[in-house]
């Protein structure tokens, strides 16, 4: 999902969510373009020796680490999200290959805390137009530069939507 230009709310400004499960009890995400103060060695004494960045999911409880992979045959449990998209798995198969240097960084994604909905409430949010939805990549849920994919985004969608990227934050300041 990628929100509108003018969604004001702080939490998901300019934002791309990748919906990782959408059910009747309710949403939950991860904001793929919102890079986190602190990296995971910050958070994780088992990381403190590593830079490797964390992104802010959401707002919803900012005291769980989350993690989105590449890597199906190495970290079991995962859930496929999109094909070769996987949320979560064994945390611990996942640190041994991060610390052997077994597998590309770039590849896995760790996000402090998750956007949630509860049931109907992304309906109704959808229904006032404050998000846009298009169909996830791979280049977009790993994409090398987090302030790059909302206008990437925009950019997939293509006609009318490419031009939102040049959109003032607030139109009333122009």
């Amino acid at each position: 999902m990628i929100a509108e230009p003018f969604l004001k709310d702080p939490n998901f400004l300019r934002t791309v969510v990748f919906l990782c499960e959408h059910e009747a009890e309710g949403t939950v995400g991860f904001v793929l373009n919102k890079l986190y103060e602190k990296k995971l060695g910050d958070l994780m004494s088992d990381f403190d020796d590593t830079s490797i960045p964390v992104y802010v999911g959401g707002p919803v409880q900012m005291d769980s680490i989350h993690f989105l992979h590449e890597y199906p045959d190495l970290i079991s449990g995962g859930q496929e999200v999109m094909p070769g998209v996987y949320w979560g798995g064994n945390f611990e198969t996942l640190s041994i290959l991060i610390k052997t240097n077994s597998i590309d960084l770039n590849k896995v994604r760790f996000f402090i805390g998750y956007s949630g909905w509860s049931a109907g409430q992304l309906e109704n949010e959808l229904q006032y137009k404050s998000w846009l939805t298009v169909s996830a990549t791979r280049k977009i849920v790993f994409h090398p530069k987090s302030g790059e994919i909302w206008k990437e985004s925009l950019r997939l969608l293509g006609g009318e939507y490419e031009m939102m990227i040049n959109f003032p934050i607030d139109p009333q300041l122009n």
